[in-house]
């Protein structure tokens, strides 16, 4: 089949996620054939520095030849089989090992396919325990303003994004959203660490009038993705590890987006020295091969299902739960951060990005230039009409697959990216600046 029907049949079939689709008739999706490393590579052979990890779930470059051979060898064993009542050895070594790797006494894996999927279930099991241990009228999240926890109708609730919640507004239940502690917002001369304190009194305030009815507060950890890389003080997850037991709520860290290096250690929560009551992981989990999440809990949790009734068991179901390839690609990824010491590699290689960015840092249209590990960010002052698909256009005469969010430019690039690349990537973001 020529690439001129590959892509006339892709246009009629394919209604692309978070695509207005008749923008497609200007700027047609680019055909990708294959990747290697940080680069995908389009049916002409131009290549695309993939700088947003494929939304932000590729940790060590496209085709990585040892994940690639996890990934065969299970192929040749077992490639699925349901998790209810039956078990395989990935699911097995996987669970252990984010068992024994994730803060405090997080120690009982529920596994799904999505983000999204692992955030209902965290919703879904604290809203359970407390009416498992005879606290009813516990049914309602805090959640904080501007955050994102997926789209589908749970989490939605508790996502505080207008483009995506908006429409879906009769359909959610009530939302409660506290103050972002993203110091963007905070007032002129006040610190990040002071700004996240002064929104750690707000949710204090709102949780000791409300929590006789308060499940879980759910945050996503030190980094708020969707609102345009908006990053916080860790004192903020202290405090509300301090406030959740105070008032006998849970804690939920959405760590999907963050989670295994991203933010410069291996879970963010480690930044507070806190551990949270669920902690959900994605993206990065399964390397960006699979789809694959996580949600993972305390034995107070688990032990309050633990019963001979079954219906008292948490009776939630995906019919790819942990999947064995998808367990063998986590299990090499774990493999390679270990093996390769990536979180103090990530460090020099953060190091090194930031003296390559320091001309975009100070160019005359950026604001809030910011960094958090392995992630930048900023903003682009006084953007043109029609930013985004502007920026996205002049990144790829620049051989950059970037996506903004809003007038939000950030770059998340895998873990593999070397010095050259980081130089490329740097070089091509401040020509776009420039062609403002």
């Amino acid at each position: 089949m020529d690439d001129k029907k590959i892509h006339l049949h892709h246009d009629q079939a394919v209604w692309h996620p978070c695509t207005q689709m008749k923008h497609h008739e200007t700027f047609p999706p680019i055909l990708i054939t294959r990747g290697e490393g940080v680069w995908l590579y389009d049916a002409t052979g131009k290549r695309y520095l993939d700088t947003i990890s494929s939304w932000w779930v590729n940790l060590f470059g496209h085709c990585n030849p040892r994940i690639n051979a996890a990934i065969i060898d299970q192929l040749g064993k077992l490639e699925h089989t349901m998790l209810a009542g039956l078990a395989h050895e990935p699911v097995i070594a996987l669970s252990e090992r984010l068992s024994a790797i994730t803060p405090g006494d997080l120690s009982h894996c529920f596994y799904a396919g999505d983000g999204s999927s692992a955030n209902e279930i965290a919703l879904k099991m604290s809203f359970h325990y407390w009416q498992q241990i005879g606290l009813p009228d516990k049914t309602q999240f805090v959640s904080l303003q501007n955050g994102y926890h997926g789209e589908t109708l749970g989490v939605l609730s508790v996502t505080d994004i207008p483009l995506f919640r908006q429409t879906y507004a009769p359909l959610l239940r009530p939302a409660h959203p506290v103050p972002t502690p993203d110091w963007r917002f905070a007032a002129d001369g006040v610190t990040p660490e002071e700004h996240a304190l002064q929104a750690a009194v707000v949710l204090e305030e709102y949780v000791a009038q409300h929590h006789a009815h308060i499940s879980a507060l759910i945050l996503e950890s030190l980094v708020q993705g969707a609102s345009g890389m908006g990053m916080y003080h860790p004192i903020y997850l202290r405090r509300a590890r301090e406030i959740c037991d105070t008032y006998q709520i849970h804690l939920i860290a959405d760590e999907i987006a963050v989670g295994f290096g991203r933010t410069g250690t291996l879970f963010a929560c480690e930044q507070a020295d806190i551990a949270p009551d669920f902690m959900t992981l994605a993206k990065g989990l399964s390397g960006g091969y699979l789809p694959l999440s996580v949600v993972i809990t305390n034995n107070t949790v688990y032990e309050a299902f633990y019963c001979n009734e079954t219906s008292r068991a948490f009776l939630h179901s995906h019919s790819h739960s942990g999947n064995a390839l998808a367990c063998r690609a986590a299990l090499a990824c774990l493999d390679i951060i270990e093996q390769d010491n990536v979180i103090a590699s990530n460090r020099d290689k953060a190091d090194f990005l930031n003296q390559c960015l320091l001309p975009v840092r100070a160019h005359s249209s950026v604001k809030n230039f910011r960094h958090c590990g392995m992630i930048w960010a900023f903003e682009v002052e006084n953007p043109r009409e029609g930013f985004v698909r502007w920026f996205r256009q002049k990144g790829l005469e620049q051989q950059l697959l970037i996506r903004p969010l809003g007038n939000s430019v950030y770059l998340m690039p895998p873990y593999s990216i070397n010095q050259e690349e980081m130089e490329w990537m740097a070089q091509g973001v401040l020509q776009i600046l420039n062609a403002m």
